[in-house]
């Protein structure tokens, strides 16, 4: 049984990763090693990012262990996601070829990498466990909610890379990126404030980031059909 259950648990995690990649056609274009390369540019964003919090917020794990809450040390602890933007375009610029490939090139490489490095050990040591645990499926199933998040993400990071984007959806591509560091520290102030369950905020997580995904797509099918990709 705990066999079967780590099995489904690994097949919810990695089985959409592989579909995206495999039949969404960016296969064609031999993208794998690019893939792998947006993987290695997340580890070693991440690395940064853990330098810096280290360095600007040596306190930051004592906060936490006092129970204290300082919002003003949680948006600027957000404020160093940012560094996922650049890690991002970085990756996104690598890629050969039309607009489509280089997003969900770089967004299956990013996303992968992250869930490798935060779901296979939780699921390695949880997962097959004695007993059965419905957190390890809503994990699994919030690995799937961020392969959305980052290729709604990389989506915005092409489109502001985009000399000919209309002028009137500057300001929202600006915004959404500007926002996309504060989005777990929003979502989480949501669930605080209106004490959703965990499954209640997954689902939330859902809907946003299908919601800034939508509009990362309208606004590439309008850039696509305008010039003709």
């Amino acid at each position: 049984m705990t066999l079967y259950h780590f099995g489904n648990c690994l097949a919810l995690v990695y089985a959409p990763y592989h579909m995206a990649y495999k039949f969404s056609g960016i296969s064609e274009y031999a993208t794998f090693s690019k893939c792998i390369y947006a993987g290695g540019l997340y580890i070693f964003t991440q690395l940064c990012k853990m330098l810096l919090l280290a360095t600007f917020f040596p306190d930051y794990d004592n906060t936490q262990a006092s129970g204290e809450y300082d919002v003003f040390l949680e948006i600027l602890k957000a404020t160093v996601d940012l560094a996922d933007l650049l890690g991002l375009y970085f990756a996104i610029s690598s890629v050969p070829g039309k607009g489509h490939a280089k997003i969900l090139t770089a967004a299956i490489g990013w996303a992968s990498a992250e869930v490798i490095v935060t779901r296979s050990v939780l699921l390695w040591v949880g997962a097959r466990g004695s007993e059965f645990d419905w957190k390890y499926v809503r994990s699994c199933a919030e690995s799937n909610v961020a392969l959305l998040q980052h290729a709604s993400t990389a989506a915005l990071v092409w489109l502001w890379t985009r000399s000919d984007l209309p002028k009137k959806h500057y300001p929202i591509v600006m915004a959404l990126l500007a926002l996309s560091p504060y989005r777990n520290l929003f979502e989480d102030a949501v669930a605080s404030v209106l004490s959703l369950s965990a499954w209640t905020l997954l689902a939330v997580r859902a809907i946003h980031a299908s919601a800034v995904g939508l509009t990362a797509l309208a606004m590439y099918a309008v850039l696509a059909q305008q010039i003709g990709m």
